[in-house]
Parts: structure tokens; C-alpha cells; sequence
């Protein structure tokens, strides 16, 4: 059903002995768990199971992660429990603007305004995607794969954002720096999710070798550490580089087999137990 909505901006409903075809011309807005209901940073482009023709046409894919961290977790836990506290208040803050007055701004930009690129921001984007592409190309022939492709539809996708980014200042014309705030969320998105999956992820994307690499440690620590038993982390990161594994998939492996619950920390993270 998204993919007739997306590509054909229609969805056909059959239901009822009604048939019939109605138009979709909206924004989408969509989310998606990963294949294992939590991104495991082992498996790479094996979290993402849709098709590259639904994925090329979203203009930003974000990879949302639930990762550990106290001071966020905190600030978390403080507004849910704001919200319950604050529910029989049921008091609406309004920032600057009201909603009233952000709904007529929104239907005056669209009704009046329709930018178009200036020549010198439209020489910046295609130099921009040139430079994309190659760098797509440079993976692939080393052997990496990316998850999510970057094709002409990405381009597309960042000519709309720098469009809307001038519709919002209802400016005319697209500028160069309009054009460049569009690269900058296309990096810290889609192109940062092709990449690493992480979006302030700075090793790049994981290659076949290292996730050749990843499986061979991971069936290495099952064998030679039993279920219930107990080792240190120092002890096993010794063992490793020994082999002339690299200690940074050695701790991937292991935060990975944390996360899905097969070891946990013990004694102030300083040992490893084995639970299965």
C-alpha cells in the first residue's frame, strides 16, 4: 500500500464491494522497527529488510537507536512522569506563535509560494551529488555494500528540502544557502544511515570482511565460554589480540551478545557472565 502511495500517489481501497481509487498527494511520515525489533550493530544492511525501491523514494531516513545513556534516560523518565503529573492541569503551552496562527502560515506559504533553484545553487547540488555518487561507487568496488542506495531520487529529495527551506522564508528563488542546510540533513540522515546505520557513527559502513571477522569472534567466545560461566573482559580482549583480532570488533561483538541478553556485566563491568 506505501509503495502504490509513494510511486503512483494514489491507494486503491477494495472493501465492502466498494472499489475505488482515491489520490494520496501528502506528505508521509513512517516508521519501522529493525529485523530483530533492536538494531544490532553486527549485522549492518541485514536490519533493514525493505525493498531499495520504498526506501529511494523517503527524502530522510533516520536510524533511531536506543542506546544506554544515563543523563538521557533520566531526562526521559522526567517528562513521562511531567505529563502524568501534569495531565489533570490538561494546560496546552503555546510557544510564540499559536497553533491558530502556525496553520495560516503554513496555508499562506503554500498558496503563495513556489520557489525555484537559482542557477548558482543548482551548479553546488549537482556537484554535491557527483561527489555522493563517487564516493558510493569507491565503497562498492572495496567490497562494502550499503544499505540504502543513493540514486537520483536522493538528488530529488534535497531539492525539495532546499525548496521547502525557501517556501518557509517565502523566498522566490532557492539559494546556495538554502542548498547547503539541505546537504547537511541529507548527510546526517540518509547518507549517514547508508553508511554506518548510526547517525554520529564516524567508522563507516561495516564490510563484508568485518562481518566475516565479527561471526568468527562471536562463535570463538560461544565455544570457549560456557553457559554459567564466568571471565573478565581484560582477559578475553587478551585472548583476542593474540589472534590478531582488532579489539574494537572484539567489544562490538560483545556489546552486541549484551544487548540480546547471551552475556551481561558483572562486578562493576569488570566480568563477563555467560546467561545463554
Amino acid at each position: 500500500a506505501i509503495h502504490e502511495a509513494m510511486e503512483q500517489q494514489t491507494i486503491s481501497i477494495a472493501k465492502a464491494g466498494i472499489t475505488t481509487t482515491l489520490n494520496s498527494r501528502c506528505s508521509v511520515l513512517a516508521a519501522a522497527n529493525s529485523v530483530c525489533g533492536r538494531w544490532d550493530d553486527t549485522k549492518g544492511e541485514d536490519n533493514i529488510d525493505f525493498m531499495p525501491t520504498i526506501l529511494s523514494r523517503f527524502d530522510t531516513i533516520f536510524i533511531v537507536k536506543d542506546v544506554h545513556d544515563e543523563a538521557r534516560d533520566s531526562s526521559l523518565a522526567r517528562h513521562v512522569m511531567g505529563i502524568h503529573i501534569n495531565a489533570a492541569a490538561d494546560m496546552a503551552e503555546e510557544g510564540e506563535l499559536s497553533v491558530a496562527e502556525l496553520k495560516k502560515y503554513i496555508a499562506f506559504c503554500r498558496a503563495r509560494c513556489g520557489p525555484r533553484l537559482e542557477q548558482e545553487a543548482a551548479e553546488k547540488l549537482k556537484d554535491e551529488y557527483v561527489m555522493v555518487r563517487r564516493g558510493h561507487r569507491e565503497a562498492e568496488e572495496e567490497g562494502g555494500k550499503l544499505a540504502i542506495p543513493i540514486t537520483v531520487r536522493q538528488l530529488e529529495a534535497i531539492v525539495r528540502i532546499s525548496e521547502a527551506l525557501a517556501k518557509m522564508e517565502l523566498k522566490s528563488f532557492a539559494s546556495i544557502n538554502h542548498v547547503n542546510e539541505a546537504i547537511r540533513l541529507f548527510k546526517v540522515s540518509t547518507l549517514s544511515s547508508a553508511k554506518t546505520g548510526e547517525l554520529a557513527g564516524a567508522e563507516g559502513f561495516t564490510t563484508e570482511e568485518d562481518q566475516e571477522t565479527i561471526g568468527k569472534i562471536e562463535k570463538q567466545l560461544k565455544r570457549r565460554f560456557a553457559v554459567g560461566s564466568q571471565v573478565s573482559e581484560h582477559s578475553i580482549l587478551g585472548d583476542f589480540e593474540k589472534q590478531k583480532y582488532p579489539n574494537k570488533l572484539v567489544l562490538k561483538v560483545i556489546h552486541a551478545m549484551v544487548g540480546r541478553g547471551e552475556l551481561a556485566y558483572r562486578m562493576q563491568r569488570r566480568m563477563l557472565y555467560r546467561l545463554k
